[in-house]
């Protein structure tokens, strides 16, 4: 969520924004139900404040009355009196209505002000390429193996003709496919053997990765979350179609056993969402900032309107296993650059331990989400698609997702003054899985049909050095 206050300062930054984002929202409709909304509150403050000072001059006035009242022996004067209190005592109750009706409209304005708020996107940082979509993004580095020529094939480099991961699978028994299928419907599948293992492995030897060698704390985290949750991490209202929903407050029944809780849920689609929600609502000391988080956690993507060559494998599925790193950081644009870095060379440092070619991928405008400042994606060589495979992506994100789940810090630690700040974020895959096993599978193989195990993985495998 961008910050209103900013919105109203500089609305032409976040109109050009938008349309650099490619992103359709009514800034000038916002702007005016804000304005409606201030208009509200300030006349609600100033009832309210006269309705105060009136109740303060009333009170004497009428034990006034009611003294004259007493002594009053003429039936005119004794009903002129009444008159004047039952005058007096209405006035802070005509006031008090009117502060009520202006709550009434000010709470009118409120969801539709919210949800127009929640879709502005956050407009891109200045250094962005500007684009149209995927086809402007802009390669940045390439990486390759020792050995390994970008300018032959893969026939050319390796001396025989690659198979793509959906034939070794077959062959190798490492992948049901039909079977999948049969049990969940398309883009499903069934890991078998050695491709369970070299799934496992991946994701184990990841979350080690991270948090032996880089210093991750790691983290379980729900993957059946409020819509709060979603919304709070920003992957709602924009994506809420790629989200499985579990309609929880259909099934009736109240708080019983077998009742619904009230309330739906969904699957999240990456670890982020339960990684960004521990700490919603919080006031966090600067002194343990920045958090580093890893998980593993299970995934689900309906991946709606997705088709394709990708709807057959493992490169697009419905379920998968992640490896996500977040890193919640102070508010400070530099280190939240600095930190962006540095999340990207640890996968690239991941990557190169297993010998994966790569490349790095800067986002254009156009391709960042509604929540990101900047976004560098990771692309593995996939032999067996010729050409690269998205696999990482590594996003920017600043106050965006943390001012949406109300997560801020206090400058200077628990004895510290001033007011609060909002939180930076960022994310990145580490590792996920099985579409990390496709250029592993395919940059391994041998020409006798055989995978070789990549060294680091090994270890992860029970010592396991070939497939096949």
């Amino acid at each position: 969520m961008i910050d209103l206050k900013l919105l109203r300062e500089n609305p032409a930054h976040f109109k050009e924004g938008a349309r650099l984002k490619g992103v359709a929202v009514d800034i000038e409709h916002l702007l005016a139900l804000d304005a409606r909304r201030r208009a509200l509150q300030t006349s609600r403050q100033a009832l309210a404040a006269e309705q105060g000072q009136l109740e303060k001059v009333v009170g004497p006035q009428l034990g006034k009355l009611s003294g004259e009242l007493k002594k009053a022996a003429d039936e005119g004067a004794r009903r002129e009196i009444e008159g004047q209190i039952a005058s007096l005592r209405g006035q802070p109750a005509a006031l008090k209505a009117q502060v009520q009706a202006l709550d009434e409209q000010e709470r009118a304005i409120e969801p539709e002000l919210t949800a127009l708020l929640l879709t502005v996107p956050q407009p891109p940082d200045a250094d962005v390429p500007r684009g149209e979509g995927p086809s402007d993004n802009i390669e940045a580095k390439r990486w390759a193996p020792a050995g390994w020529d970008w300018g032959k094939s893969f026939s050319e480099n390796k001396g025989f003709p690659a198979q793509n991961h959906i034939d070794l699978c077959a062959r190798l028994g490492l992948a049901d496919f039909p079977r999948g299928v049969k049990m969940s419907g398309t883009r499903s599948y069934v890991l078998a053997g050695d491709g369970m293992l070299l799934h496992q492995a991946i994701l184990r030897y990841a979350l080690d990765f991270m948090v032996h060698r880089n210093g991750f704390k790691p983290m379980s985290v729900p993957v059946l979350v409020r819509e709060e949750c979603m919304v709070g991490t920003g992957f709602f209202p924009a994506g809420r179609e790629q989200a499985y929903q579990i309609e929880e407050s259909k099934r009736g029944g109240g708080s019983g056993s077998t009742g619904g809780s009230g309330h739906d849920l969904f699957l999240t689609g990456t670890g982020e969402v339960g990684l960004m929600g521990l700490h919603e609502g919080e006031i966090l000391d600067e002194s343990v900032l920045p958090l580093k988080y890893v998980t593993v956690s299970t995934c689900f993507r309906r991946e709606a309107g997705a088709a394709g060559k990708d709807t057959a494998g493992l490169y697009r599925v419905h379920v998968f296993d992640k490896v996500e790193q977040v890193i919640i950081a102070r508010a400070d644009e530099a280190e939240s650059r600095v930190w962006h870095r540095e999340m990207i060379g640890y996968v690239e440092a991941l990557l190169q331990s297993l010998g994966l070619p790569y490349r790095l991928l800067q986002c254009c405008t156009a391709d960042l989400g509604v929540k990101n400042a900047d976004m560098i994606d990771i692309e593995c060589w996939m032999p067996g698609r010729g050409e690269f495979g998205e696999t990482h992506s590594a996003s920017r994100l600043y106050d965006y997702q943390c001012r949406r789940l109300n997560m801020r810090y206090r400058p200077g630690g628990e004895g510290g003054k001033g007011p609060t700040a909002i939180c930076h974020s960022l994310n990145n895959t580490v590792a996920a899985s099985p579409r990390l096993m496709i250029p592993i599978l395919e940059m391994y193989q041998q020409a006798d049909g055989t995978v070789k195990v990549p060294e680091v993985l090994r270890a992860y495998m029970g010592g396991k050095v070939q497939i096949g």
